[in-house]
């Protein structure tokens, strides 16, 4: 007796060696999943794949391509975590919404960019500035993947929240901020950065920035107003406290990190550092050099420890944080906007004690304390363990992607030099020859690349450099933008 070919059920997807025409080898290297993911993402905004449509199951998709399992499971992870798709148990993977329509790319031309823009000398409105100027390609320094955001890990971990919540916690709370993300950070950061610390401790604070104003005024009140800063070093921290009065010598940074020995001939009473990964060159503070900073701090220094990028490392082994080693001499502040979004504003300081009534009392007047409800969600993220998987996922796309801009650059840029590329979200090239390296960001974002020049976060003069940020951008996205970048140095400025 004939029996009926099955139909494939209303909402399914047949997979097969003709899904979507897909060809891996349009892929780039090291870069699969994110090409994949990019390619079911226009297909479901554009209606080649509906909403409730399931997708091929990843073990099926995965052997039609010729790729690993992984590849696809990443792929899928990562359209779950912007909500696009959800599991669905033995239905499997289901398309539950679709992403807007993304804009036509513009064909590379060059954009007059005002010279104002790339000043020697900028002012303190630069970044937002810089941060509106359009571009095909951001390489700027310190943006996370923001397109990995755990979406579906943060709508859990709110609905979580909110049925626990009572009316009375919708009021008013403590400034130091919510007991539940004091108690989570202070786990976080005795497993992940060696610190013990009491969750009464922890003060939490709009990010890194806000952290750095309230340390600036406590400081201010006990007649400190110099913090020494390091060489280069971070222009919008020197900015930032500069807008607080204080007054920040440089102090130079070498191959072992800060030169304590110029930190004592500056005879500042306070100094400002990333010892785990240097802001712009990634280097590590050595342990000679954290043995003579630690004795001039107990000598009646303070440190001003900002955790920059402490969690993103690749080829070295974690180090440890200065506070630590010396609690009562050590100011630090952390952030999740390199772990999670910048957009959050959720970050954490850690003072002296003889500091702490100034800067709770700081923080009351700034805000009466930070939102709570991110607080509480992102508290629970930390505790699931959702946090510690995202950072995970991170170390694993990001260093594909510092892999491919170290390619590029050695493909492009062959007289560059390469620096910080252990960890981190950013690389530092410096440059051979005389072109400013303010004209080639500018003759950069002329061609739609945007990048930050190093001479930027210097006091002094410096070598042309860039400051390259490859943690949002995918290998292909890097690869024109270096590519692009050689061709400005080229020819800096357009006629």
């Amino acid at each position: 007796m004939g029996r009926a070919k099955p139909q494939p059920s209303e909402g399914s997807i047949t997979a097969g060696s003709d899904f979507l025409h897909l060809d891996v080898a349009e892929a780039p290297s090291g870069g699969r999943a994110a090409w994949l993911a990019e390619r079911l993402r226009a297909a479901i905004a554009d209606g080649r794949i509906a909403v409730g449509a399931r997708l091929p199951a990843s073990r099926v998709l995965a052997t039609d391509l010729g790729v690993s399992r992984g590849v696809v499971t990443e792929a899928y992870q990562r359209l779950g975590e912007e909500g696009r798709v959800a599991g669905h148990g033995r239905a499997g993977t289901v398309v539950v919404a679709a992403p807007p329509l993304p804009p036509a790319r513009p064909v590379p031309a060059a954009v007059p960019v005002p010279a104002t823009l790339f000043p020697p000398d900028p002012g303190s409105d630069i970044f937002d500035a810089v941060r509106t100027a359009p571009a095909r390609i951001d390489l700027t320094p310190g943006v996370p993947d923001l397109a990995a955001f755990p979406r579906a890990d943060w709508l859990r971990a709110e609905r979580a929240v909110l049925r626990r919540l009572a009316a009375s916690d919708f009021g008013y709370g403590d400034p130091c901020g919510a007991p539940a993300l004091r108690a989570a950070v202070a786990t976080w950061l005795a497993r992940n950065r060696g610190i013990a610390v009491e969750p009464a401790e922890v003060i939490v604070t709009a990010g890194v920035s806000q952290a750095l104003g309230l340390l600036a005024q406590a400081l201010r009140r006990d007649g400190v107003d110099r913090i020494a800063v390091e060489e280069p070093g971070s222009l919008g921290v020197r900015q930032h406290l500069n807008n607080w009065g204080m007054a920040t010598p440089p102090v130079t940074v070498d191959a072992a990190g800060l030169r304590v020995d110029e930190l004592i001939a500056t005879g500042a009473r306070a100094v400002m550092l990333t010892p785990a990964h240097q802001f712009p060159t990634g280097v590590v503070l050595d342990g000679e050099r954290r043995r003579r900073l630690i004795a001039w701090a107990r000598d009646g220094g303070l440190i001003v420890e900002d955790d920059y990028d402490a969690e993103h490392r690749y080829d070295r082994p974690p180090v440890p944080a200065l506070r630590g080693l010396l609690p009562e001499h050590v100011g630090y502040a952390g952030s999740v906007s390199k772990l999670l979004a910048p957009a959050l504003r959720v970050g954490w300081l850690l003072v002296p004690a003889r500091h702490r009534d100034a800067v709770v009392a700081a923080k009351r007047n700034a805000d009466l304390g930070t939102s709570v409800l991110p607080q509480l969600v992102l508290a629970e993220l930390m505790t699931s363990g959702a946090l510690e998987r995202q950072l995970r996922l991170l170390r694993r796309r990001h260093v594909r992607r510092r892999d491919a801009m170290v390619a590029a650059i050695g493909r492009h840029l062959p007289g560059a030099t390469v620096h910080g590329a252990s960890a981190g979200l950013h690389l530092l090239v410096t440059l051979d020859g005389d072109v400013p390296d303010t004209a080639l960001a500018a003759a950069a974002l002329e061609r739609g690349v945007k990048v930050q020049p190093l001479s930027w976060h210097c006091q002094r003069a410096s070598r042309p450099g860039l400051v390259l940020g490859y943690a949002a951008n995918t290998a292909t996205d890097i690869e024109e933008g270096i590519a692009t970048i050689a061709a400005a140095l080229r020819r800096p400025r357009t006629s």
